[in-house]
């Protein structure tokens, strides 16, 4: 009987602030939406990690002899008489095969590299044959202008700047690459874009709350009468709040269903099918299902916890009698 009092008295409860109890909805919805959208671009972020970190090279190229005749005008062209060691890269000619030994060996010694291999001019100009090779700057390449190097494979990507540090500036090194640091740009242009989405959500959050304590407000406002006559025939506190909070938790539910439609919808129709991103953008690493549905049952626990804790903390204040 008891049961069946608190069910009727939730329903009409809703049914009494029903454009109230509409704005909660949406409002916990597009909140928690937010919230699970950005816990999943986290887990992307950290999958796109993970396959671009494990593929990037710091790669070490060698001097060549257009490097060294390129040093030695420079001062030339300046004025002065041109002199081997200048500070420049390649001031003292092209790389010689001790100092490429001597380079090789000690990349292998270093405990930061998994391995090292090595690419010749000839096979540089292959592989850009075989990229770039229907562009017009193809044309006039040609396999002397491309440098010897050592691809090196780290153990940690992250910390490149090992490897830029020992061999920058060194005889016979006309530079250090490495790919990682035009990605350390993107994944910090996409940790901005979590933030923004943590700001917008909690913005959302905040807005569903004040709207919650209203609605809880006006509902206690309106059913003052019965209330008190509860007080008066000895019904508890929590028996007369149970109605309360149950409206705002069935709200708040939902709304968290809507948002766990939302995360779902996103995944079928932008990664996996409609728009299809997966399919389009190869390069990128997606997330799957099971990232979006592990964080399903959070999102539904916090729009269950969330409104209740907000009504509770309402009555305590307003249903006085």
């Amino acid at each position: 009987m008891r049961a069946q009092f608190v069910m009727s008295e939730i329903g009409v409860g809703l049914r009494r602030n029903l454009t109230m109890t509409f704005a909660v909805i949406i409002s916990v919805a597009l909140s928690l939406a937010l919230f699970g959208g950005s816990l999943l671009m986290r887990d992307q972020v950290s999958a796109m990690k993970g396959f671009w970190y494990d593929k990037v090279n710091v790669t070490v190229y060698l001097c060549t002899k257009n490097d060294a005749l390129d040093a030695a005008a420079a001062p030339a062209a300046a004025g002065s008489a041109p002199a081997a060691g200048n500070g420049k890269p390649c001031s003292k000619g092209a790389v010689t095969p001790e100092q490429k030994q001597g380079i090789e060996a000690e990349l292998k010694k270093m405990a930061l590299v998994q391995n090292v291999m090595y690419e010749s001019s000839d096979e540089a100009y292959k592989h850009y044959k075989e990229r770039f090779g229907h562009t017009a700057l193809a044309s006039v390449v040609t396999p002397d202008q491309m440098p010897d190097s050592f691809r090196v494979k780290l153990k940690n990507p992250e910390k490149y700047a090992v490897i830029t540090s020992a061999f920058a500036g060194r005889d016979g090194v006309q530079s250090v690459a490495d790919q990682s640091s035009e990605l350390d740009n993107l994944f910090a242009l996409l940790g901005t874009l979590n933030w923004a989405a943590l700001g917008i959500m909690l913005i959302m959050l905040i807005v569903a709350l004040l709207l919650i304590v209203n609605t809880v407000r006006v509902s206690a406002f309106s059913r003052r009468r019965e209330t008190g006559i509860m007080r008066l025939v000895g019904a508890s506190g929590f028996y007369i709040q149970v109605p309360f909070i149950m409206e705002a938790a069935v709200a708040g539910l939902i709304g968290a269903g809507l948002a766990c439609g939302m995360l779902g919808a996103g995944q079928y129709f932008v990664i996996d099918h409609g728009i299809a991103l997966r399919d389009k953008l190869q390069l990128i690493n997606f997330i799957g299902w099971d990232a979006v549905l592990t964080k399903l049952p959070l999102v539904l626990v916090i729009g269950l916890l969330m409104p209740s804790l907000a009504a509770f903390v309402a009555l305590r204040k307003y249903l006085k009698v």
